[in-house]
């Protein structure tokens, strides 16, 4: 599944087309689910200019001389510069690439298409998307505003896990790089966050910054030191712990029976 990272690689590789003019646009019925019509997306964006790219969180924002165009990716969505996808594959998606998953995209005056592969129909075309309803972006989270992602206001509040993929909080974090924080910062996923002590919150924003920084060098939300133990009996590397399973926030979750309390 794309989190932020691979929507990153995403971002990087449209940069590509600023500057082109757009041609012609199409769309299905999946990717068009938030227009009024398939063809609402050509007639949106036919004779654009590319002006720029940017991102919160999972969301690709393409920038043109008219309308902000957005790019949801959902579970097994890709971006393909003519046939370059910037990124092997996804963890959790098929591993190969066939037409019939191509659901829509931009073709350029000069030839290119940008195009969306997406084997599991979840990807959305949206124009100028809404932003109010996401938190900051998980790659440039500051010490104050991690502060305010694991706030409570009343009672314990939801499980850690659960809060970390809370994407009106914190905007780009998925259940691999959730997994990843906690497990190197030595948590149970199922504490509740307002149950978390000082020290295990300085644990956790020092974890959340290393996996971002060390995943993005190494290509991907799926390059965490604990992802080799992600099955049923796995052991975890760092202690030989049993890995557990459960649940958490509507995601499968694994973590360390030993280090992680």
């Amino acid at each position: 599944m794309p989190e932020i990272l691979e929507v990153e690689s995403y971002r990087l590789l449209a940069e590509s087309v600023v500057g082109a003019t757009i041609a012609r646009g199409w769309a299905d019925a999946y990717l068009a689910k938030k227009l009024t019509s398939p063809s609402a997306w050509n007639r949106a964006v036919k004779g654009l200019t590319i002006a720029g790219t940017s991102r919160r969180g999972k969301l690709l924002l393409v920038e043109t001389d008219g309308p902000t165009l957005g790019v949801r990716f959902g579970m097994t969505g890709v971006l393909l510069l003519d046939g370059d996808a910037g990124i092997e594959g996804l963890f959790y998606g098929p591993h190969l690439f066939d037409a019939k998953w191509v659901r829509g995209g931009l073709e350029f005056t000069d030839g290119r298409k940008l195009v969306v592969h997406d084997p599991r129909r979840m990807a959305r075309f949206e124009i100028n998307p809404d932003l109010d309803g996401l938190g900051p972006d998980a790659l440039s989270l500051t010490r104050r505003e991690f502060d305010e992602v694991v706030a409570v206001q009343k009672g314990e509040g939801p499980a850690i896990k659960a809060r970390l993929l809370d994407q009106s909080r914190v905007a780009g974090v998925g259940n691999l790089l959730a997994d990843e924080m906690l497990y190197r910062a030595s948590i149970d996923p199922r504490t509740p966050s307002g149950l978390l002590s000082a020290d295990e919150k300085s644990r956790l924003f020092r974890a959340f910054r290393q996996t971002m920084n060390t995943l993005k060098r190494r290509g991907g939300s799926h390059m965490g030191d604990h992802m080799d133990s992600r099955f049923p009996g796995g052991l975890c590397p760092k202690d030989g712990g049993t890995m557990l399973i459960a649940t958490i926030g509507g995601r499968t979750t694994y973590w360390c029976s030993v280090h992680q309390r």
